[in-house]
């Protein structure tokens, strides 16, 4: 007999009830009661259980069933009754129970509560906890809806190196890639490493991003996207970064600022639509053990049209409440997650784009503004976690990117590929990055980027 995933069952229980089936999944819990078992299993195919009914009558072996150790891996058969008057819509009256695998007493999952500082100490077995459970469906379901909305809207999906040799962000946050003998390494006569005798003859690390990559391609196809890993290398022992972590990160040709915030805004109203869709019971799961507001926040957002404010005019609002936070804000300090997020929760009341900052604390590739003095740079924040997308309109004209490159000390021999898109063919051109562990953090209430992750990288081990 072929098994039949739980949720087929669930979604089309009118095929199965009154059928002999076949499931098989992980023991969640199990009870004994008035001469009948219980056991809930999980398959894994879907957040729900499938409630397994054992008898004396047809088990010789009933005891042992009826108290199947908590993940103990079965392959049950059985009649699927309906049950219109209990909690759940159907049950596995069971006629054969096989262990596929034993789990022992020791089994450190039981059945209670466990912190989640507890089970970051065993990421190989967290994801049968309900709550992993749910955040990775919810991660796997926003992945997918991504590609949808990226696809369905013309672009093209491409894969930028993860070795590189250039900083994107040129804050020196980078993992070195090497093959050279740490005890030993080839040096210079100045007693310097000597990279020329590296693998790639030059220092190389891995990527901070994809987006310069990103950029060459966008020049030829119009619109691209990239959804791929990322690291960085800072000592940021906080609960929203880690060393390792997957950025999407659109680039649109023939596209302003206000360009790239029409996007962002239609795709993250996309994929939390379907989130919300898709992962009903996962959302209700978080919405009754994380966050009571979580559902109405996901749904507001939907339906909002989001903010735009100048970082300028950001400032003069902050100021006024500096006796509240413990960064104080003053034109020109980089936003805190405090700022950003009273923006977003207490003035606005949605989501909020922050625009024009000033160009002293962006990156070399964003485009100089007419002042003289700030960027056409764009962050999107959202109630609860702040940032949670950053952008920008490329700076497309030859002599001023030459001229940022030089004012950030960075070497123009690592970006002349880059300055030829400007040489050749330049246009106007926009694209942004979203940390996809911080959007899964926004769509569950999840506090900990270390928990959104299945094996998080952070300072100072794994």
């Amino acid at each position: 007999m072929k098994k039949t995933d739980v949720a087929r069952l669930f979604a089309d229980a009118e095929e199965h009830i009154g059928r002999e089936i076949r499931v098989a999944g992980w023991v969640r819990t199990s009870r004994e009661s008035k001469n009948i078992g219980f056991l809930e299993l999980n398959d894994g195919s879907c957040f729900k259980n499938l409630q397994i009914v054992v008898s004396p009558s047809v088990f010789n072996n009933f005891k042992e069933i009826a108290n199947t150790p908590v993940g103990t891996a079965l392959v049950v058969e059985g009649e699927l009754r309906a049950t219109p008057e209990a909690k759940q819509p159907f049950e596995l009256d069971a006629r054969s129970v096989e262990v596929e695998g034993a789990c022992p007493a020791e089994y450190p999952l039981q059945k209670k509560r466990h912190s989640l500082e507890f089970l970051r100490t065993m990421p190989h077995l967290r994801a049968r906890t309900n709550t992993y459970s749910a955040a990775f469906r919810v991660r796997s379901e926003a992945a997918f809806a991504l590609h949808e909305f990226f696809h369905s809207h013309g672009f093209v999906y491409v894969h930028t190196p993860i070795i590189t040799g250039s900083d994107c962000e040129g804050a020196g946050t980078m993992f070195r890639v090497t093959t050279l003998d740490p005890k030993s390494p080839a040096l210079t006569e100045q007693g310097e490493v000597d990279w020329s005798e590296d693998f790639f003859g030059r220092e190389t690390n891995l990527t901070v991003s994809g987006q310069l990559e990103g950029e060459t391609m966008a020049q030829a196809f119009g619109k691209i996207y990239t959804f791929g890993p990322t690291f960085r290398a800072e000592r940021s022992n906080t609960p929203r970064h880690a060393a390792e972590f997957w950025m999407i990160e659109p680039e649109i040709a023939f596209c302003d600022l206000s360009g790239y915030m029409d996007n962002a805004e239609e795709m993250i109203k996309f994929v939390v639509s379907r989130v919300l869709e898709r992962c009903g019971d996962e959302l209700k799961f978080f919405n009754d053990f994380y966050d009571k507001q979580l559902l109405e926040r996901l749904k507001a957002l939907v339906d909002a049209q989001f903010a735009r404010i100048s970082y300028t005019e950001a400032c003069e609002i902050l100021e006024k409440e500096n006796e509240r936070f413990e960064f104080k804000v003053e034109w020109g300090c980089d936003l805190q997650t405090e700022h950003e997020r009273y923006l977003t929760e207490q003035v606005f009341k949605r989501p909020v784009f922050v625009k024009d900052y000033p160009k002293e604390i962006k990156a070399f590739y964003m485009r100089v503004n007419d002042d003289g003095k700030t960027v056409a740079a764009a962050d999107l924040l959202v109630p609860g976690v702040g940032e949670l997308i950053g952008g920008s309109q490329r700076e497309e004209r030859l002599e001023v990117l030459l001229s940022r490159i030089e004012e950030m000390g960075l070497e123009r021999a690592d970006y002349e590929y880059y300055l030829d898109l400007r040489r050749f063919g330049s246009t106007r051109h926009a694209g942004y990055g979203l940390g996809f562990e911080r959007l899964i953090m926004y769509l569950t209430s999840i506090g900990n980027i270390r928990d959104v992750q299945l094996y998080p990288r952070n300072a100072g081990g794994f």
